[in-house]
């Protein structure tokens, strides 16, 4: 046991001589690490160890210029203590560095052969001398007192930008002599002056329209300017001076592109530039701004329309182109010429034209239309009353209806009663309207007809059964109150060709006169052309009105289908026609039109209401009688 003790005390003692000399490897192995790593440090500082040479070279160099920098400024200031500082400026001279007596004898050299050049616009000049204005230098210490008053050390302050100063009584002249010179000068003379004038707005130019008219610039100097002008160069020695660019020219005050005077042109151009084109069958009237710029009212930089001068102008187209009214020729089926006048033909209708007319202009963009009519007619090309109208000879008591230039009906017939005063009376009228089963009501009758034809006022076509005798001299003594009564076939027949609107021509014709009468109820022979047609001569209007006649007791409808204009055809001349012999009956060609229109008897309320027929025609009811038709 004692053994076994031992070696356990054995083991014991060699287990901690071995923890012992491994402490102590490992102490000399950290010990030799940090001495290797020392001696790395030292090898890796072994470069820069001259560092510290350098770096007092660098301090001695930083010292060296502080001092130069120091002595520098020093002396500077010393410098500045007798001159002016750096870009110091004085009446405007550039005197950096000089002392006052410098600035003196360089004011006195400059003032001794002062001259002044003026540049003019156009590339002229004028030169005025110092000595012609009595130019000298009046020293009074303001330079001495400018350099007594600045502080040399603050000179890097004034390295960009120095001190400023004007000395009113360093150089002085005679104001009056300087005056005096300027206005001796060529570009002062009368003859040599161009006075500016406005740009201004042009007269109408035709097919241009109006334009703005450029300002001139003209060469006028203003001498107050320019003698202010002046008189600071003299003062501070300036050698030149640019009046244009110094603004002493005298200036237009409105240019061309003034907002107004562009807006009144515009406005005007937007008149002016268009064009209203009147057709008038293959005639025309072209409006254009020669005559529409005497119509424009300047107010302000707008522009209104002169109301009274459109009228003028739309009354004047109305008097060459109405036909209504106007005498005109007319070649009778009978190979001889008549004058016949009345409401029939063309007629503008001038209030309502010259409101249209004036909206089209305001807005400014050409048309080309027909003025707004009151009345309508056939053509506007040769005769009026174009190739479709019915002739009626009061003087023979004959009538004829042309159809296209076709004459496909003529009739005896008995018109007004002449010794009772109530004569057809002759001139070119419309058919208003026709009506079937009219009743013609006056005092103490009603007679009732199968065809009413009305074409002025309550006188008009209509069948006269109750007659048995037609043409001749009946008229005279046993005619109607104003109709033309006709046979029942030949009323029948022309019922049925005419329209609303047609012309019905009227005239007496002295030598046709004829004392024989038929007991025919008409006549319709084989078609033939109607007398060649003439053109009217432009006439104007008659002043007095149409004759006042009896108006019909209702009027027809104001609303009314549109005129239809028959074709012009113009026939070659027929020779009088021959009267049908007593008791022969003619055959009558019918050709239905349509249906008939609601209207008035002659003088009366029609017996029913009937329906429309070819074109309708506004025309004025000139108030003829309103009796029956009858004998």
């Amino acid at each position: 046991m004692n053994r076994e003790l031992d070696k356990k005390e054995g083991t014991s003692v060699q287990h901690k001589k071995e923890t012992g000399q491994r402490g102590k490897s490992r102490s000399r192995a950290a010990f030799k690490e940090r001495k290797d790593r020392q001696a790395k440090a030292r090898s890796d500082e072994a470069p820069g160890r001259p560092r510290p040479v350098w770096g007092r070279a660098a301090a001695v160099c930083l010292v060296a210029a502080a001092a130069i920098c120091v002595g520098g400024y020093i002396y500077h200031a010393v410098g500045y203590r007798d001159a002016y500082l750096p870009h110091t400026v004085i009446n405007g001279m550039d005197v950096s560095g000089r002392t006052a007596s410098e600035v003196k004898e360089m004011m006195a050299s400059g003032v001794k052969d002062y001259s002044l050049v003026m540049r003019l616009r156009g590339g002229g000049q004028e030169i005025i001398y110092g000595a012609d204005m009595g130019l000298h230098t009046v020293f009074d210490g303001s330079l001495e007192e400018i350099i007594r008053q600045q502080n040399p050390y603050a000179w890097p302050r004034y390295l960009l930008k120095g001190p400023s100063y004007d000395i009113q009584t360093m150089i002085t002249y005679d104001e009056a002599a300087l005056e005096k010179g300027l206005e001796s000068l060529d570009c002062f003379k009368t003859a040599n002056i161009v006075v500016p004038s406005d740009a201004y707005l042009s007269d109408y130019v035709s097919g241009e329209g109006y334009s703005v008219v450029p300002e001139t610039e003209g060469n006028e100097l203003d001498l107050q300017l320019v003698k202010a002008a002046a008189g600071e160069g003299v003062r501070t020695l300036t050698p030149e001076l640019d009046l244009e660019a110094l603004g002493c020219y005298r200036e237009p005050r409105i240019r061309s592109g003034n907002s107004s005077l562009v807006a009144a042109r515009d406005a005007r151009n937007r008149y002016v530039n268009m064009t209203v084109t009147y057709t008038f069958g293959s005639a025309s009237e072209v409006l254009d701004g020669s005559t529409i710029h005497q119509w424009l009212l300047a107010e302000g930089d707008s522009v209104t329309l002169n109301r009274d001068t459109i009228g003028d102008y739309v009354k004047n187209l109305a008097s060459r182109y109405n036909t209504a009214y106007k005498k005109r020729p007319f070649k009778t089926s009978y190979g001889q010429t008549v004058e016949v006048s009345g409401f029939y033909g063309w007629r503008i209708n001038q209030a309502a034209e010259t409101e249209e007319l004036i909206r089209i202009l305001e807005a400014g963009e050409s048309v080309v239309r027909e003025p707004v009519y009151s009345q309508t007619a056939a053509s506007h090309d040769g005769a009026d009353y174009g190739g479709t109208y019915a002739e009626v000879n009061l003087t023979a008591q004959h009538l004829f209806f042309y159809k296209d230039g076709q004459k496909i009906l003529e009739s005896d017939f008995v018109s007004g009663n002449v010794s009772k005063g109530h004569t057809t009376p002759p001139g070119i009228f419309a058919l208003t309207y026709k009506q079937r089963d009219a009743v013609l009501k006056g005092e103490g009758y009603a007679s009732p007809v199968k065809f009413w034809m009305p074409f002025n006022g309550g006188i008009g076509f209509h069948d006269a059964s109750w007659r048995s005798s037609f043409g001749g001299s009946i008229y005279k003594t046993g005619g109607s109150h104003g109709c033309v009564n006709m046979p029942y076939a030949a009323a029948k027949e022309l019922f049925e060709n005419v329209y609303a609107g047609m012309p019905v021509i009227c005239y007496e014709l002295p030598g046709t006169e004829s004392s024989r009468s038929s007991t025919s109820s008409g006549k319709a022979p084989a078609p033939t052309q109607a007398p060649p047609s003439q053109t009217p001569p432009v006439q104007t209007p008659p002043s007095q009105t149409p004759p006042v006649q009896t108006p019909p007791a209702q009027t027809p409808p104001a609303q009314t289908p549109p005129v239809q204009t028959p074709p012009v055809q113009t026939p070659p001349a027929q020779t009088a026609p021959s009267q049908p012999a007593a008791g022969t009956q003619p055959q009558v060609t019918i050709n239905p039109v349509g249906q008939s229109t609601p209207a008035a008897t002659e003088g009366a309320q029609p017996s029913k209401p009937t329906e429309g027929y070819g074109p309708a025609f506004q025309t004025p009811h000139t108030g003829e009688e309103g009796g029956p038709g009858v004998g």
